[in-house]
């Protein structure tokens, strides 16, 4: 399967966090086995149960990793940036994608099978400086702790709550003051009916956090705004920070 990808030429393959841990010599033998792709927003890369062919590392893209109910509701249980690998889990032993995955923002990746991913593994496993497999399994950590952190977000906080988070950190990840997000899609991500996060996004605009107007979302008080989240943000934003640290330090 090709996901309706755009093939192209990409900046260099350190854009991203896993693949700049790497040593030269590393670097190089992983680069031929690598793709650079253009992956457009809303693009489903891979349904719920199917298996995985290709793994990506993105650049500048970012996915959404959606559960999916059997009576059609949907939650997001933790996204993917340049940060790390999509379909890590896969390297565990597992091909089934445990979610649905959705890109949320558009951009970049560079794609490499699994079977290709897997013998480089395999191969670098008898030597001490493997990093590529110590900092994917370094991530795979952070993901558990996201996947937990969001289910705790879910069960005890608000929904006010859980929108700031939720908006913060898509901020972050964007690098911008400005979202391009409908009330549905945001619902979507959430878990709950659109009306919910219309009320939820009206009280953070009357109180001066964001401006929303026909599908755009800008910050205007970060500060206020982080203090209006839940620990959550803090505890997520604290843990990929650490990740970055370790993995370039390594």
């Amino acid at each position: 399967m090709d996901y309706g990808l755009t093939m192209k030429t990409l900046q260099s393959p350190r854009q991203n966090l896993l693949l700049n841990s790497l040593s030269e010599f590393e670097l190089t033998q992983i680069i031929p086995l690598l793709e650079a792709v253009s992956i457009c927003t809303a693009e489903v890369i891979v349904e719920m149960h199917d298996e995985f062919q290709y793994l990506f590392f993105p650049t500048t893209a970012c996915f959404s990793l959606i559960n999916c109910l059997s009576d059609g509701t949907t939650v997001e249980v933790a996204q993917v940036g340049s940060e790390g690998l999509l379909g890590a889990t896969a390297i565990l032993g597992s091909k089934k994608s445990l979610t649905q995955v959705i890109v949320n923002k558009e951009g970049d990746a560079y794609r490499i099978s699994l079977a290709s991913l897997q013998k480089i593994i395999a191969r670098g496993g008898g030597r001490r400086s493997n990093m590529l497999q110590k900092s994917i399994l370094r991530y795979l950590e952070m993901l558990i702790t996201h996947t937990s952190q969001g289910c705790a977000c879910n069960r005890r906080h608000s929904l006010e709550q859980q929108l700031a988070r939720w908006l913060l950190s898509s901020f972050d990840r964007v690098e911008s003051k400005t979202l391009s997000l409908t009330q549905e899609t945001i619902a979507y991500y959430l878990g709950v009916r659109r009306e919910s996060v219309t009320e939820a996004a009206k009280k953070l605009q009357k109180e001066n956090f964001i401006k929303y107007q026909r599908g755009q979302i800008e910050l205007t008080n970060r500060y206020e705004m982080e203090n209006k989240a839940c620990e959550c943000y803090e505890i997520l934003k604290t843990e990929q920070i650490n990740l970055t640290t370790e993995v370039q330090a390594a």
